[in-house]
Protein backbone atom coordinates (compact mmCIF):
# COMPACT_ATOMS: atom_id res chain seq x y z
CA UNK A 1 0.00 0.00 0.00
CA UNK A 2 1.05 3.62 -0.68
CA UNK A 3 3.00 4.81 2.25
CA UNK A 4 2.02 8.85 1.98
CA UNK A 5 -0.50 9.89 4.17
CA UNK A 6 -3.30 11.59 2.70
CA UNK A 7 -3.19 15.08 3.70
CA UNK A 8 -6.92 16.08 5.43
CA UNK A 9 -7.87 12.29 4.63
CA UNK A 10 -10.78 11.44 7.15
CA UNK A 11 -13.12 8.72 7.44
CA UNK A 12 -16.59 8.77 5.48
CA UNK A 13 -18.48 7.53 7.92
CA UNK A 14 -19.09 8.57 11.99
CA UNK A 15 -16.38 8.32 14.03
CA UNK A 16 -15.52 5.55 16.17
CA UNK A 17 -18.62 5.20 18.66
CA UNK A 18 -20.57 7.03 16.68
CA UNK A 19 -22.76 4.50 14.98
CA UNK A 20 -26.41 4.27 13.87
CA UNK A 21 -28.30 3.10 17.34
CA UNK A 22 -30.03 0.52 14.84
CA UNK A 23 -27.13 -1.54 13.88
CA UNK A 24 -25.18 -1.00 17.35
CA UNK A 25 -28.11 -2.63 18.71
CA UNK A 26 -28.53 -5.09 16.76
CA UNK A 27 -24.66 -5.86 17.77
CA UNK A 28 -25.22 -5.60 21.13
CA UNK A 29 -28.05 -8.39 21.31
CA UNK A 30 -25.85 -10.43 18.93
CA UNK A 31 -22.71 -10.26 21.80
CA UNK A 32 -25.16 -10.61 24.30
CA UNK A 33 -26.11 -14.05 22.75
CA UNK A 34 -22.80 -15.11 22.23
CA UNK A 35 -21.70 -14.65 25.70
CA UNK A 36 -24.64 -16.26 27.06
CA UNK A 37 -24.53 -19.12 24.82
CA UNK A 38 -20.42 -19.21 25.44
CA UNK A 39 -20.25 -18.22 29.32
CA UNK A 40 -21.02 -21.94 30.38
CA UNK A 41 -18.83 -23.61 28.13
CA UNK A 42 -15.69 -21.39 28.81
CA UNK A 43 -16.52 -21.95 32.62
CA UNK A 44 -16.29 -25.65 32.02
CA UNK A 45 -13.03 -25.19 30.13
CA UNK A 46 -11.93 -23.26 33.16
CA UNK A 47 -13.00 -25.29 36.11
CA UNK A 48 -11.03 -28.48 34.60
CA UNK A 49 -7.98 -26.41 35.19
CA UNK A 50 -5.52 -27.20 38.34
CA UNK A 51 -6.45 -25.35 41.29
CA UNK A 52 -3.60 -22.34 41.19
CA UNK A 53 -3.77 -21.75 37.30
CA UNK A 54 -7.81 -21.67 37.54
CA UNK A 55 -7.41 -19.09 40.06
CA UNK A 56 -5.67 -17.25 37.73
CA UNK A 57 -7.89 -17.94 34.71
CA UNK A 58 -10.89 -17.12 36.40
CA UNK A 59 -9.18 -13.67 37.80
CA UNK A 60 -8.10 -12.92 34.23
CA UNK A 61 -12.26 -13.55 32.92
CA UNK A 62 -13.23 -11.57 35.91
CA UNK A 63 -15.06 -14.27 37.18
CA UNK A 64 -13.43 -14.21 40.76
CA UNK A 65 -11.38 -11.74 42.59
CA UNK A 66 -7.29 -12.39 43.23
CA UNK A 67 -8.35 -13.83 46.68
CA UNK A 68 -10.34 -16.22 44.97
CA UNK A 69 -14.25 -14.78 45.95
CA UNK A 70 -16.74 -14.83 43.29
CA UNK A 71 -16.85 -11.37 40.93
CA UNK A 72 -19.07 -9.88 39.24
CA UNK A 73 -16.85 -9.02 36.27
CA UNK A 74 -16.15 -8.21 32.72
CA UNK A 75 -14.86 -11.17 30.55
CA UNK A 76 -14.66 -8.77 27.61
CA UNK A 77 -17.34 -8.52 24.70
CA UNK A 78 -17.01 -11.72 22.95
CA UNK A 79 -16.63 -10.54 19.80
CA UNK A 80 -14.49 -13.66 18.42
CA UNK A 81 -16.96 -16.41 19.58
CA UNK A 82 -20.03 -14.18 18.08
CA UNK A 83 -18.11 -13.90 14.91
CA UNK A 84 -18.19 -17.96 14.77
CA UNK A 85 -21.59 -18.34 15.53
CA UNK A 86 -22.94 -15.20 13.20
CA UNK A 87 -20.50 -17.28 10.45
CA UNK A 88 -22.54 -20.36 10.87
CA UNK A 89 -25.87 -18.50 10.97
CA UNK A 90 -25.09 -16.59 7.61
CA UNK A 91 -23.76 -19.51 5.69
CA UNK A 92 -27.55 -21.53 7.10
CA UNK A 93 -25.95 -23.95 9.78
CA UNK A 94 -27.06 -24.57 13.30
CA UNK A 95 -25.12 -21.89 15.76
CA UNK A 96 -25.45 -24.49 18.34
CA UNK A 97 -23.53 -26.69 16.87
CA UNK A 98 -20.49 -24.64 17.02
CA UNK A 99 -20.68 -23.63 20.81
CA UNK A 100 -17.76 -25.28 21.65
CA UNK A 101 -15.72 -24.07 18.59
CA UNK A 102 -16.62 -20.48 19.47
CA UNK A 103 -15.69 -20.95 23.09
CA UNK A 104 -12.12 -21.85 21.96
CA UNK A 105 -11.56 -19.24 19.99
CA UNK A 106 -12.12 -17.02 22.69
CA UNK A 107 -10.18 -19.25 24.89
CA UNK A 108 -6.70 -18.51 22.27
CA UNK A 109 -8.24 -15.25 22.34
CA UNK A 110 -7.41 -14.65 26.12
CA UNK A 111 -4.26 -16.70 25.81
CA UNK A 112 -2.58 -13.88 23.65
CA UNK A 113 -3.68 -11.27 26.04
CA UNK A 114 -2.46 -12.67 29.00
CA UNK A 115 1.07 -13.28 27.29
CA UNK A 116 0.50 -9.90 25.64
CA UNK A 117 0.17 -8.45 29.12
CA UNK A 118 3.51 -9.63 30.39
CA UNK A 119 5.23 -8.83 27.31
CA UNK A 120 4.11 -4.66 26.61
CA UNK A 121 3.91 -4.50 30.46
CA UNK A 122 0.54 -3.65 30.57
CA UNK A 123 -1.09 -2.86 34.05
CA UNK A 124 -4.72 -2.71 33.64
CA UNK A 125 -7.04 -4.57 31.32
CA UNK A 126 -10.80 -4.32 31.39
CA UNK A 127 -10.92 -2.17 34.57
CA UNK A 128 -8.67 -4.14 37.04
CA UNK A 129 -5.09 -4.73 37.50
CA UNK A 130 -3.63 -7.57 34.72
CA UNK A 131 -2.68 -10.93 35.74
CA UNK A 132 1.02 -10.64 35.78
CA UNK A 133 0.81 -7.20 37.90
CA UNK A 134 -1.51 -9.81 40.73
CA UNK A 135 0.36 -13.27 40.49
CA UNK A 136 3.65 -12.45 38.74
CA UNK A 137 5.18 -12.80 34.98
CA UNK A 138 5.65 -16.65 35.24
CA UNK A 139 1.99 -17.53 36.62
CA UNK A 140 0.30 -15.23 33.99
CA UNK A 141 2.09 -16.63 31.14
CA UNK A 142 1.51 -20.72 32.39
CA UNK A 143 -1.97 -19.43 32.76
CA UNK A 144 -2.06 -18.34 28.85
CA UNK A 145 -0.15 -21.60 27.70
CA UNK A 146 -3.22 -23.69 29.74
CA UNK A 147 -5.86 -21.77 27.93
CA UNK A 148 -4.56 -22.42 24.83
CA UNK A 149 -4.00 -26.54 25.30
CA UNK A 150 -8.09 -25.78 26.57
CA UNK A 151 -8.78 -24.55 23.38
CA UNK A 152 -7.15 -27.28 21.22
CA UNK A 153 -8.73 -30.02 23.68
CA UNK A 154 -11.83 -28.53 23.27
CA UNK A 155 -11.90 -28.84 19.49
CA UNK A 156 -10.23 -32.63 19.53
CA UNK A 157 -12.93 -33.61 21.98
CA UNK A 158 -15.73 -32.22 19.63
CA UNK A 159 -17.60 -35.00 17.75
CA UNK A 160 -18.56 -32.25 14.85
CA UNK A 161 -16.91 -33.25 11.43
CA UNK A 162 -15.50 -29.77 10.89
CA UNK A 163 -13.45 -30.17 14.31
CA UNK A 164 -10.48 -31.39 13.26
CA UNK A 165 -10.27 -28.87 10.66
CA UNK A 166 -11.08 -25.63 12.81
CA UNK A 167 -8.25 -27.31 15.03
CA UNK A 168 -5.70 -26.94 12.46
CA UNK A 169 -7.07 -24.02 11.51
CA UNK A 170 -6.56 -22.38 14.81
CA UNK A 171 -3.47 -24.15 15.17
CA UNK A 172 -1.94 -22.08 12.40
CA UNK A 173 -3.65 -19.06 13.34
CA UNK A 174 -1.81 -19.45 16.67
CA UNK A 175 1.54 -19.64 14.87
CA UNK A 176 0.77 -16.45 12.93
CA UNK A 177 -0.73 -14.90 16.10
CA UNK A 178 3.40 -15.24 17.77
CA UNK A 179 4.23 -14.06 14.39
CA UNK A 180 2.47 -11.06 14.36
CA UNK A 181 3.44 -10.19 17.93
CA UNK A 182 7.23 -11.01 17.49
CA UNK A 183 6.70 -8.11 14.56
CA UNK A 184 5.19 -5.75 17.00
CA UNK A 185 8.05 -6.17 19.97
CA UNK A 186 10.92 -6.32 17.72
CA UNK A 187 9.25 -2.69 15.60
CA UNK A 188 10.00 -1.05 19.09
CA UNK A 189 13.66 -1.47 19.03
CA UNK A 190 14.03 0.10 15.52
CA UNK A 191 13.98 3.76 14.65
CA UNK A 192 11.39 5.95 13.81
CA UNK A 193 12.08 5.99 10.26
CA UNK A 194 12.78 2.03 9.99
CA UNK A 195 9.65 0.83 10.08
CA UNK A 196 7.52 1.05 6.91
CA UNK A 197 3.59 1.67 6.93
CA UNK A 198 3.44 -1.78 4.87
CA UNK A 199 5.29 -3.96 7.44
CA UNK A 200 3.25 -2.57 10.22
CA UNK A 201 -0.46 -3.44 8.16
CA UNK A 202 1.31 -7.01 7.83
CA UNK A 203 2.06 -6.80 11.31
CA UNK A 204 -1.10 -5.92 12.30
CA UNK A 205 -2.73 -8.24 10.09
CA UNK A 206 -1.40 -11.08 11.58
CA UNK A 207 -1.61 -10.37 15.26
CA UNK A 208 -5.08 -9.04 15.10
CA UNK A 209 -6.99 -10.03 11.91
CA UNK A 210 -5.38 -14.04 11.87
CA UNK A 211 -7.85 -14.53 14.61
CA UNK A 212 -11.02 -12.14 13.75
CA UNK A 213 -10.42 -14.32 10.12
CA UNK A 214 -10.20 -17.24 11.79
CA UNK A 215 -13.50 -16.95 13.91
CA UNK A 216 -15.04 -16.56 10.63
CA UNK A 217 -13.66 -19.52 8.60
CA UNK A 218 -14.47 -21.88 11.71
CA UNK A 219 -17.99 -20.76 11.93
CA UNK A 220 -18.06 -21.58 7.78
CA UNK A 221 -16.58 -24.92 8.42
CA UNK A 222 -18.99 -25.64 11.44
CA UNK A 223 -21.33 -24.61 8.50
CA UNK A 224 -20.25 -27.35 5.99
CA UNK A 225 -19.23 -24.44 3.60
CA UNK A 226 -17.36 -25.31 0.54
CA UNK A 227 -13.24 -24.14 0.18
CA UNK A 228 -13.73 -20.94 -1.70
CA UNK A 229 -17.06 -19.65 0.89
CA UNK A 230 -14.51 -20.33 4.08
CA UNK A 231 -11.87 -18.41 2.38
CA UNK A 232 -13.69 -15.78 1.59
CA UNK A 233 -14.79 -15.10 4.86
CA UNK A 234 -11.35 -15.65 6.11
CA UNK A 235 -10.75 -12.59 3.85
CA UNK A 236 -13.71 -10.87 5.99
CA UNK A 237 -12.88 -11.61 9.23
CA UNK A 238 -9.12 -10.32 8.42
CA UNK A 239 -10.04 -7.16 6.74
CA UNK A 240 -12.60 -6.10 9.42
CA UNK A 241 -9.68 -7.04 11.91
CA UNK A 242 -7.42 -4.20 10.05
CA UNK A 243 -10.08 -2.15 10.79
CA UNK A 244 -10.49 -2.94 14.28
CA UNK A 245 -6.81 -2.69 14.93
CA UNK A 246 -7.10 0.88 13.21
CA UNK A 247 -9.36 1.47 15.56
CA UNK A 248 -7.95 0.26 18.24
CA UNK A 249 -4.63 2.34 17.75
CA UNK A 250 -6.94 5.26 17.72
CA UNK A 251 -8.43 4.41 21.16
CA UNK A 252 -5.19 3.84 22.30
CA UNK A 253 -3.88 7.22 22.05
CA UNK A 254 -7.25 9.38 22.40
CA UNK A 255 -9.28 7.13 23.89
CA UNK A 256 -10.96 7.67 26.83
CA UNK A 257 -9.05 5.80 30.16
CA UNK A 258 -12.45 5.72 31.94
CA UNK A 259 -14.22 3.58 29.34
CA UNK A 260 -11.17 1.90 28.10
CA UNK A 261 -9.98 0.49 31.11
CA UNK A 262 -6.27 1.05 30.25
CA UNK A 263 -4.18 4.43 30.63
CA UNK A 264 -4.39 6.69 27.68
CA UNK A 265 -0.91 7.00 25.44
CA UNK A 266 0.90 3.64 27.28
CA UNK A 267 1.98 2.52 23.73
CA UNK A 268 3.79 5.87 22.63
CA UNK A 269 5.39 6.26 26.17
CA UNK A 270 7.15 2.51 24.99
CA UNK A 271 7.86 3.96 21.82
CA UNK A 272 5.54 1.05 20.35
CA UNK A 273 4.96 1.50 16.29
CA UNK A 274 1.24 1.86 16.10
CA UNK A 275 -0.23 2.36 13.01
CA UNK A 276 -1.17 5.96 13.45
CA UNK A 277 2.56 6.38 14.79
CA UNK A 278 3.92 4.97 11.35
CA UNK A 279 1.44 6.59 9.09
CA UNK A 280 2.20 10.34 11.30
CA UNK A 281 6.21 9.16 10.94
CA UNK A 282 5.73 9.01 7.10
CA UNK A 283 3.75 12.13 6.43
CA UNK A 284 6.55 14.18 5.52
CA UNK A 285 5.43 17.21 7.41
CA UNK A 286 6.94 18.99 10.50
CA UNK A 287 4.89 17.41 12.78
CA UNK A 288 6.51 14.25 11.21
CA UNK A 289 10.09 15.31 12.28
CA UNK A 290 9.09 16.64 15.55
CA UNK A 291 7.76 13.12 16.02
CA UNK A 292 10.68 11.22 15.10
CA UNK A 293 12.65 13.12 17.52
CA UNK A 294 10.43 12.43 20.57
CA UNK A 295 10.41 8.38 19.04
CA UNK A 296 14.43 8.47 18.92
CA UNK A 297 14.61 9.28 22.47
CA UNK A 298 13.44 7.69 25.42
CA UNK A 299 10.20 8.92 27.26
CA UNK A 300 10.42 11.91 29.68
CA UNK A 301 8.30 12.63 32.31
CA UNK A 302 5.83 15.32 31.03
CA UNK A 303 6.50 14.61 27.54
CA UNK A 304 3.32 12.69 26.69
CA UNK A 305 1.06 15.59 25.55
CA UNK A 306 3.51 17.03 23.10
CA UNK A 307 3.83 13.35 21.46
CA UNK A 308 -0.04 12.78 20.99
CA UNK A 309 -0.16 16.27 19.03
CA UNK A 310 2.54 15.66 17.07
CA UNK A 311 0.99 12.50 15.97
CA UNK A 312 -2.64 14.13 15.40
CA UNK A 313 -0.64 17.48 13.61
CA UNK A 314 0.96 14.94 11.51
CA UNK A 315 -2.36 13.09 9.84
CA UNK A 316 -1.74 9.93 11.79
CA UNK A 317 -5.61 9.96 13.84
CA UNK A 318 -6.81 10.90 10.44
CA UNK A 319 -5.61 8.57 8.36
CA UNK A 320 -6.00 5.90 10.58
CA UNK A 321 -9.72 6.28 10.16
CA UNK A 322 -9.67 6.55 7.09
CA UNK A 323 -8.38 3.50 6.44
CA UNK A 324 -10.46 1.83 9.20
CA UNK A 325 -13.16 2.87 6.36
CA UNK A 326 -11.59 1.29 3.45
CA UNK A 327 -10.92 -1.80 5.19
CA UNK A 328 -14.28 -2.19 6.62
CA UNK A 329 -15.32 -1.49 2.29
CA UNK A 330 -12.98 -4.41 1.32
CA UNK A 331 -14.59 -6.86 4.44
CA UNK A 332 -17.94 -6.32 2.73
CA UNK A 333 -16.84 -6.84 -0.19
CA UNK A 334 -15.02 -10.22 0.89
CA UNK A 335 -18.44 -11.17 3.02
CA UNK A 336 -20.32 -10.79 -0.15
CA UNK A 337 -18.99 -13.62 -2.51
CA UNK A 338 -19.67 -15.79 0.44
CA UNK A 339 -23.51 -14.31 1.53
CA UNK A 340 -24.17 -12.44 -1.44
CA UNK A 341 -27.32 -11.80 0.33
CA UNK A 342 -27.90 -8.85 2.89
CA UNK A 343 -30.53 -10.40 5.09
CA UNK A 344 -28.25 -13.56 5.62
CA UNK A 345 -25.10 -11.60 6.38
CA UNK A 346 -26.64 -9.24 8.52
CA UNK A 347 -24.92 -10.25 12.06
CA UNK A 348 -21.77 -10.63 10.24
CA UNK A 349 -22.08 -6.75 8.88
CA UNK A 350 -23.39 -5.68 12.08
CA UNK A 351 -20.50 -7.38 14.29
CA UNK A 352 -18.05 -5.88 11.66
CA UNK A 353 -19.31 -2.14 11.91
CA UNK A 354 -19.46 -2.45 15.50
CA UNK A 355 -15.93 -2.79 16.04
CA UNK A 356 -14.63 -0.40 13.63
CA UNK A 357 -17.00 1.98 15.23
CA UNK A 358 -16.61 1.68 18.61
CA UNK A 359 -14.71 3.87 21.41
CA UNK A 360 -13.26 1.58 23.56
Amino acid sequence: MDEQVPAGARLGSPRSGEAGSGGGQEAAAILESARASVDPELRRALDSLPGSIRRIALYHFGWEHADGTPAAGNPGKAIRPALVLAAVRALGGEHETAVRAAAAVELIHNFTLLHDDVMDRDTTRRHRPTAWTVFGDADAILAGDALQALAQRLLAEDPHPASSAAAARLASCVVELCEGQHADTAMEKRGPHEVTLDECLAMAEAKTGALLGCACAVGALYAGAGDEDVEALDAFGRSAGLAFQLIDDVIGIWGDPSRTGKAAGADLVVRKKSLPVVAALASGTAAAAELAELYGAPYREGGLERTVLAVERAGGRDWAQAQAGDWMARAVQELSRAVPEPEAAGGLLALAEFVTRRSN
